[in-house]
């Protein structure tokens, strides 16, 4: 696999690291790293411009994979990259990358699961979401 960048990327999104981000070592506490993905998976499920959730539905993580590459340190900023590796019946499969000054810090592979709100079971994706959502695939 290809070393990727932030420009490899078809979402892109930014936080402000806090100084309540971080522990007592003044790096950016482990668990602040899954806000931060979040940021760049919200950026495609709650796009105003693509509107994926209809008040029937909501989408909950059914798996992340994390992996922990380098400290994110405070000040500064942290740039996501986000990308869909796969559009499934009733899931999205995410693929997501954490940069600090251009270094990669984490990866992470998440799969989010489309629930219906009446039923709370996974619910199909439509195909408009599908096609909206195969724009955003890159092959890793």
């Amino acid at each position: 696999m290809k070393e990727l960048t932030l420009a490899d990327f078809p979402v892109r999104t930014y936080d402000k690291v806090r100084y309540a981000d971080t522990d007592r070592q003044g790096h950016v506490n482990n668990a602040v790293f899954s806000n931060f993905l979040e940021t760049g998976r919200v950026e495609i499920l709650y796009n105003p411009d693509y509107p994926f959730i209809t008040g029937k539905n909501s989408f909950v993580i059914a798996s992340m994979k994390l992996e922990y590459l380098k400290e994110i340190n405070w000040p500064g900023l942290v740039e996501t990259g986000t990308a869909v590796l796969r559009a499934g019946n009733s899931s999205i499969t995410f693929f997501q990358m954490l940069f600090q000054n251009g270094i990669c810090v984490a990866k992470a592979e998440t799969v989010i699961v489309n629930v219906d709100n009446l039923t709370n079971k996974s619910s199909a994706i439509d195909q408009k979401a599908k096609d909206v959502l195969n724009q955003w695939i890159i092959q890793i």
